[in-house]
């Protein structure tokens, strides 16, 4: 039996989805397998995934149902004791898998271990920037306070032991945006992470990305799911509110009024900073153009997130 599954959801990636391959053959512990799950793809993906030739490569075809019902066919389909993740448009380097390993076999009693991420933009490579106090080459830290800024669990980072999910069920497939991030909160809620500081994973910012469009944001079905917990859960609620301004805001952007409405009511606005809170209360217009603004400085790497 492998020690880790590895779980690549492919749809429409073959501009990358060689690169990311490549990064786990690369791999310097080798105990492992790889489930390609091609999500329905129509482009040039799957010639690319079956030019590779490896015995640890099982390759599944299925018609496209989303990147939630792809990862739960592949966690489904792991073998292994870990299953790890790798979206087709971002790639680990070679050290990433033996590191993990190191670590857990350090602290055998944890269960969710991630690596800081560098991202990669059309004209600059940086770091990601964690509300995390470093003190040391590794943090065992609380999801809720490690992810103020970027979140500290992030799907080509994490490393999980198989029996979390027996605890906190998979990705919820009834979620079309965020499905990833509230899968983070079950977990977060249940389990400590192991955040190790060596960067090992680069995440690829694509502008075609899902994940950097407007409409990625988490709906008010995801909201309701923690209404009575983030009633007694000050982190949790802090946690939620920070992502019901990103709502808001591509609500707004998107001229979808209501829901824009519906969630900034359950926002307490305590939880929000002062440059928060006044954004909220701008134009749509200005609120477009700070988007703007923020999309130029991620691409070249400078300052902080204007929404989360």
């Amino acid at each position: 039996m492998p020690y880790f599954s590895i779980v690549i959801p492919v749809f429409n990636k073959e501009k990358f989805v060689a690169n990311t391959l490549k990064s786990v053959l690369s791999q310097t512990l080798t105990d492992y397998e790889i489930i390609i799950v091609n999500d329905g793809s129509t482009d040039n993906s799957e010639a690319i995934i079956n030019s590779f030739s490896d015995d640890r490569i099982r390759y599944f075809l299925k018609e496209n149902e989303g990147v939630a019902v792809a990862r739960n066919f592949g966690i489904d389909k792991a073998n292994g004791a870990f299953v790890c993740f790798l979206d087709a448009d971002d790639f680990w380097h070679p050290d990433f898998l033996k590191t993990m390993h190191g670590y857990i076999q350090k602290f055998p009693e944890q269960k969710v271990f991630a690596c800081a991420i560098e991202i990669e933009t059309q004209n600059k490579t940086f770091p990601a920037n964690y509300s995390i106090a470093k003190k040391g080459d590794f943090e065992i830290v609380d999801f809720f306070d490690a992810s103020q800024k970027e979140c500290v669990l992030w799907t080509s980072s994490v490393v999980i032991h198989k029996s979390v999910f027996e605890v906190v069920g998979n990705f919820d497939t009834k979620i079309k945006k965020g499905e990833d991030t509230e899968l983070w909160i079950r977990i977060g809620l249940q389990y400590p992470i192991v955040f190790i500081w060596r960067i090992l994973a680069r995440y690829v910012y694509d502008q075609s990305s899902v994940s950097r469009n407007l409409n990625y944001y988490f709906e008010p079905y995801t909201f309701e799911k923690y209404a009575s917990e983030e009633k007694k859960n000050p982190k949790l609620k802090q946690y939620l509110d920070l992502n019901r301004f990103s709502a808001v805001i591509k609500c707004n952007l998107n001229n979808d009024w209501k829901t824009a409405i519906e969630i900034y009511k359950e926002i307490d606005l305590v939880n929000l900073s002062w440059k928060k809170r006044i954004i909220l209360e701008l134009p749509p217009i200005v609120q477009r153009g700070l988007m703007n603004f923020k999309k130029f400085l991620t691409n070249n790497g400078l300052g902080k997130s204007i929404f989360r």
